[in-house]
């Protein structure tokens, strides 16, 4: 221990001092301080760089090559690459691909060390072995992808040959790197001051480029704006509200984007990666449309209302009744959309599968639309208009009338009307007022004014579905009255008359039996939702008068007094009133 080793003078140099505790520990080099890294961390926070111990090989390889050469830089194994020119492997890749650059760089650098410090010399007295003399080495790595091929190097020992370019290559094909490859990169490490112990990015491959699938461009929008646009008095112009979008024969309703081919890509092996070409959007080709003869556009094959029902979009025929629906027109039944310029008198019917808008005044007529109904100046029901719509009822006003709505309801002013209604009323434009008669709504009613002065009466009742409810009261309405009416005719007595009769009421019995069940199936699907997922139930008004009342569920509250404002709720089974 008092003597100095010949073999640890001639591994560390000799400008080290003679310290046995120096010479026991691991190798530490001159120019910055030891310290402990993790295996294969991130130094400084790059998630690219493979950071080493320094007791590790490679660092008692830089310093053998430093006793021989001088000051070296410090070894950088960067996937990066030493320019930092991007990465050959994203970050989520770049864990994975740092633990297998470890055991490269492990197996490496362990096997160059054992070569070039000679093992010791067991008899006693003879002088150490002669240093070895070794050549550069080159070492290459290919990422898990196939796509990407690295190297780096260990410098000579005692006088070896330095780096070359065909030492590096022969690395590369010695993992079969053949493709992609950065011949001026390998031209021009040899000579680069970083050329050992440096990761050099030597070649990359081309990733599989899938294509993309195509798509739709709408130029028709697939489900129109529901917006009122109120103005700073306070009031909606009903005439704008409209969901009519017109096209004329050859419009383009929407452009089909195709697809793009997938690019087939090569790994630095020379294998061929295959890429998957994008999928063909399907075209909504409904009712009144067809493709162009390019097959990149759906056009309007007729000219109509453009229309998406959920799955394909449509072209239905508007048709337009320029002055009112009367006697000159008579009743109206109509598959597409119906725009009336005028009124609808007295007596008459409008029915239609799509929107309907009527710019006039709806007297004692019944309208009903199977989408939405749009009435710009209102109605003046007589107590005998019905007013039935499958989606939104907008109406300036709304007067001794029936209405059913399945969505919501939007109105100045709603005066005597049974109103039934399975989403929200709101009463809030213009006078914003709702007095007398009842309304029945499944979630909401908002309003300005509630009841009036006179202590009228007027009824809100939340909760339910007011419309399914009303509609499956009527169907059983209609199955008491048919079968009142079967066993009146079996009192009469045999004939052709009676038999035809009977068969045809009994037709109609089992029918709407039929559709009985189905309701009482479908409403107590919609009752279970209801009680698993409660919607909200709530009234809100500026001012409520005396006379107007509110019930929710079981609860019930009559207002007794002039009440300012109102948001009434249910709360503990109990209507609470604030």
């Amino acid at each position: 221990m008092t003597e100095k080793n010949p073999l640890l003078s001639w591994l560390f140099g000799h400008k080290r001092e003679e310290n046995p505790q120096e010479e026991q520990g691991p190798v530490q080099l001159r120019e910055e301080p030891a310290r402990a890294a993790p295996d294969a961390g991130q130094e400084m926070g790059d998630p690219f760089q493979l950071t080493l111990p320094r007791d590790h090989a490679v660092y008692r390889l830089l310093r053998l090559w430093q006793d021989e050469a001088g000051r070296q830089p410090s070894p950088r194994f960067s996937l990066r690459g030493p320019e930092d020119n991007g990465e050959a492997v994203g970050a989520a890749q770049a864990k994975q691909e740092l633990a297998r650059l470890l055991l490269t760089v492990n197996a490496s650098a362990n096997q160059r060390l054992g070569k070039a410090v000679p093992g010791k010399n067991e008899k006693a007295g003879e002088d150490p072995p002669a240093p070895p003399k070794l050549d550069a080495c080159a070492v290459a790595v290919v990422s898990a992808s196939r796509l990407a091929a690295w190297v780096f190097a260990y410098p000579p020992v005692g006088g070896g040959k330095g780096l070359s370019r065909e030492m590096l290559s022969q690395a590369l094909r010695e993992k079969q790197v053949i493709h992609g490859v950065d011949e001026a990169l390998l031209e021009a490490i040899p000579g680069r001051p970083d050329r050992y112990f440096s990761l050099f990015l030597a070649a990359q491959g081309q990733p599989a480029v899938h294509g993309k699938d195509g798509r739709i461009v709408d130029m028709f929008k697939r489900r129109p704006e529901r917006e009122l646009a109120v103005d700073e008095y306070n009031r909606v112009d009903y005439a704008s509200i409209s969901f009519i979008q017109n096209a004329e024969e050859g419009d383009v309703i929407c452009r089909i984007i195709a697809p793009t081919r997938g690019e087939m890509g090569r790994t630095v092996l020379g294998q061929e990666l295959p890429a998957r070409d994008g999928r063909p959007a399907a075209p909504p080709k409904g009712r009144n449309t067809v493709l162009n003869e390019a097959g990149d556009a759906l056009v309007a094959a007729k000219t109509g209302h453009v229309e998406f029902n959920g799955r394909t979009f449509q072209v239905k025929p508007v048709m337009e009744i320029d002055g009112n629906v009367d006697y000159s027109t008579g009743h109206i039944n109509f598959l597409g959309d119906v725009h009336v310029h005028g009124d609808v008198c007295t007596g008459f019917t409008v029915r239609a599968m799509g929107n309907i808008t009527i710019d006039g005044v709806v007297e004692a007529a019944t309208v009903e639309a199977g989408g939405d109904l749009v009435m710009v100046k209102g109605a003046q029901g007589d107590n005998r208009a019905v007013l039935r719509a499958s989606h939104s009822i907008f109406a300036k006003y709304l007067e001794n009338c029936c209405v059913y709505a399945m969505e919501d309801l939007h109105a100045d002013c709603i005066i005597s009307c049974d109103v039934y209604c399975d989403g929200l009323v709101e009463v809030l434009s213009g006078r914003g007022t709702i007095i007398g008669g009842s309304i029945r709504a499944a979630h909401e009613v908002n309003a300005s004014v509630l009841g009036a002065r006179s202590e009228t009466r007027t009824d809100v009742v939340l909760g339910g579905l007011p419309c399914q409810e009303f509609d499956h009261e009527v169907l059983v309405r209609e199955i008491t009255g048919l079968e009142e009416e079967l066993e009146k005719m079996e009192l009469q007595p045999d004939s052709p008359t009676k038999f035809s009769r009977a068969g045809k009421l009994r037709m109609q019995l089992s029918l709407n039996k039929s559709k009985l069940e189905q309701f009482d199936r479908d409403l107590e699907e919609l009752r279970e939702e209801e009680q698993e997922a409660p919607g909200v139930h709530r009234l809100t008004c500026s001012v409520a008068y005396p006379g107007a009342s509110v019930r929710i569920g079981p609860a019930f509250y009559r207002f007794q007094q002039e009440t300012r404002p109102v948001a009434a709720s249910l709360v503990d089974g109990e209507i609470c009133v604030v």
